[in-house]
């Protein structure tokens, strides 16, 4: 049994979908670029989403995604949350949160006040 375990122990590793390229294919294939920007560094009037916490972003998308939107800017992303998986957003916070492609005008905030206006 050790043996077998040992066998399916590696395969079951490679296996597992990397979910950081997942969410950048998701965060393309989406348009979330076309309001959020290439980098995920937002804009005057979209938030940044590259390094920001991982809980966070879950938490804003399954929000948008039951249709939950305090704003009207936070309700135009309503329509694109809805057909977004548990999986899928799994993906997308991963690819924010552990953002590493080339460098992003967004330094993070570190404070704990407010959720960024989003």
């Amino acid at each position: 049994m050790i043996k077998l375990f040992l066998f399916l122990f590696p395969l079951i590793l490679n296996a597992a979908p990397d979910l950081y390229n997942q969410g950048k294919k998701l965060y393309f294939s989406k348009g979330c670029n076309g309001c959020h920007g290439i980098s995920a560094a937002g804009s005057a009037q979209y938030p940044a989403l590259a390094y920001r916490r991982k809980a966070f972003l879950t938490h804003k998308l399954k929000e948008y995604r039951a249709k939950k939107g305090a704003t009207q800017l936070s309700q135009m992303m309503i329509p694109f949350a809805m057909g977004l998986s548990d999986r899928e957003i799994d993906a997308l916070t991963t690819f924010f949160s552990e953002y590493r492609e080339g460098k992003s005008t967004y330094t993070p905030d570190l404070s704990n006040r407010g959720d960024g206006g989003s």
